[in-house]
C-alpha cells in the first residue's frame, strides 16, 4: 500500500513526511556510499530537487551535500595536495593564490562558479594594468584545479576553460644589448671608482648567461679553474619558508639547469679578479646557506647579494652612464646615445644573443643557458641585436656577378 502525505497525495520511493509537515527525501550516493537527505517544505519543490540530483547520478556526479559545499579555496588546496613539485613552486603558487584569488573567486561555492566569475576576475586584472602574462599564471591556477572537479564528479564542466583570452597588457619585449651598448657599458663600469667592485659579476653574467639566483649561488667549489669550467648544480633563492622571508638553496630551475659551462677567457679573468678582489676587500662568506657555502659574491656583512640588490645597482649605473652621456653630448652638440634600462635577466639575455650572433649551435645554446626547450632559448632569448649582423649574414647570400641564364 502507497504512503501518503497529510494530503493524501501519495508518496515516491524515499519520501516521506515529517510530524512536523516537512517532506524528506532520502537516497544513496553512490560515488561517495554515503545516505544523503533532503528536505523541503513543498512536496513539488522537493521533487524538483529530486530532479536534479537524478540527473547529477545519471552523469555520474557526487551528489553528497558537503561536497556541494566545497568552495574553490578548498578545491585549490585539494589541488595542491595531488602536486608534486618543487618546494619554492609550491611556495609561489601559494603566495599567487592568496594575494589575489583567496579574497575574491576563493570563497565561491564550486558548483555555484560560472565562467562570468573569472572571466570579470579577469577583466578587472586588465583594468588594474596587469600583465597577460601574470594573469595567465592565475589561470594555470585555476584551470587545471577545475579539471580535477570535472574528474572528481564534482561538476559537468570545467567554467574556466577557454577564459583567458588577450586579457591584460602585452608583455614588453626584453630586448638585447647591442654590442657596442655592452662594451661601452662594461667599459663606464671599469673606470668607475664607485661601480667597478660589480664589473667581474657583470662580465660573468654577461660570459657565462647564467640565472641571477645561480650567480649569487655560486660557491668556489663550482668553479673549476684549472679546467676553466663552471659547474652549476644549484641556486640560491629567496622565499618565504617557515623562519621568514630568507635565502634558500635550491635545486635548478629545471634538470636541464644542471650543466658544465666552459669559461671564456673574459670570464675567467673576471673570477680571477673577483677572488684578488674579495681578498683585498675582505669580502668573504661566513654564513652556509643548506649545503652550500664560499659563496664567491658577497655583501659586506658576507652574506650573498640579494636579487633586488643586482638589479638594484644595474639601475643606478645605468642612471649615472646616462647622465654623464648627456652631458658629454650637450658638449659635443649632438644627440645623446642613451642605455636602456637592464636588469640582472637582461645581462643573460644579451649573453644569448652574443651566443646567436657567433653562430653558436642552437643545441649547444640550448645547453649553455640550461633550457630544457631549444624553442626557449631560439624564441625568447636569442634576439638579433644589431642591423649590422644581419647585413652581415645577408651578404654572405651574395651571388656572383655573372650567374648563368635560368632556361
Amino acid at each position: 500500500m502507497a504512503r501518503k502525505d497529510n494530503k493524501g497525495r501519495n508518496l515516491k520511493t524515499g519520501e516521506s513526511q515529517r510530524p512536523d509537515g516537512r517532506y524528506m527525501y532520502r537516497y544513496k550516493d553512490e560515488l561517495t556510499g554515503k545516505r544523503v537527505t533532503i528536505y523541503d517544505m513543498d512536496l513539488a519543490s522537493l521533487r524538483e530537487q529530486e530532479k536534479k540530483i537524478n540527473k547529477d547520478i545519471d552523469d555520474q556526479l557526487i551528489t553528497d551535500t558537503s561536497v556541494k559545499k566545497l568552495t574553490v579555496n578548498g578545491l585549490f588546496k585539494r589541488y595542491m595536495a595531488t602536486k608534486n613539485i618543487r618546494e619554492k613552486t609550491k611556495k609561489d603558487y601559494w603566495r599567487t593564490w592568496n594575494y589575489r584569488i583567496k579574497n575574491t573567486l576563493g570563497n565561491i561555492r564550486v558548483v555555484d562558479f560560472k565562467t562570468s566569475h573569472v572571466r570579470t576576475f579577469f577583466s578587472g586584472l586588465s583594468d588594474e594594468d596587469l600583465a597577460h602574462s601574470t594573469i595567465k599564471s592565475m589561470y594555470a591556477l585555476l584551470n587545471p584545479a577545475f579539471n580535477m572537479a570535472v574528474e572528481d564528479g564534482i561538476i559537468r564542466k570545467n567554467p574556466v576553460t577557454g577564459t583567458l583570452g588577450d586579457y591584460g597588457a602585452a608583455a614588453k619585449e626584453k630586448e638585447a644589448l647591442t654590442l657596442e651598448q655592452q662594451e661601452k657599458l662594461l667599459k663606464f663600469v671599469e673606470n668607475s671608482k664607485v661601480y667597478k667592485p660589480h664589473l667581474q659579476m657583470m662580465q660573468i653574467m654577461f660570459g657565462a648567461g647564467l640565472r641571477i639566483s645561480e650567480t649569487i649561488g655560486l660557491t668556489w667549489s663550482d668553479v673549476d679553474m684549472k679546467n676553466r669550467e663552471i659547474h652549476v648544480n644549484g641556486q640560491l633563492v629567496y622565499y618565504e619558508g617557515e623562519e621568514g622571508y630568507c635565502f634558500h638553496d635550491s635545486e635548478t630551475k629545471t634538470d636541464a639547469g644542471i650543466r658544465t659551462i666552459p669559461m671564456t677567457q673574459t670570464v675567467y679573468d673576471a673570477f680571477r679578479k673577483q677572488k684578488e678582489l674579495n681578498l683585498m676587500l675582505g669580502l668573504q662568506s661566513n654564513v652556509e646557506i643548506g649545503k652550500r657555502s664560499g659563496f664567491i659574491f658577497n655583501t659586506k656583512h658576507g652574506r650573498p647579494i640579494m636579487p633586488a640588490g643586482v638589479n638594484s645597482f644595474l639601475k643606478n649605473i645605468v642612471n649615472a652612464y646616462n647622465k654623464r652621456e648627456t652631458i658629454l653630448a650637450e658638449n659635443e652638440n649632438r644627440e645623446p646615445e642613451l642605455m636602456p634600462h637592464i636588469s640582472a635577466h637582461i645581462l643573460r639575455h644579451t649573453g644569448c644573443t652574443r651566443l646567436g650572433e657567433n653562430n653558436v649551435n642552437p643545441k649547444v645554446m640550448q645547453y649553455v643557458m640550461g633550457h630544457s626547450d631549444a624553442k626557449i632559448t631560439m624564441n625568447i632569448y636569442n634576439h638579433i641585436a644589431e642591423m649590422a649582423h644581419v647585413e652581415n649574414e645577408m651578404s654572405k647570400m651574395n651571388l656572383p656577378e655573372t650567374v648563368p641564364a635560368v632556361v
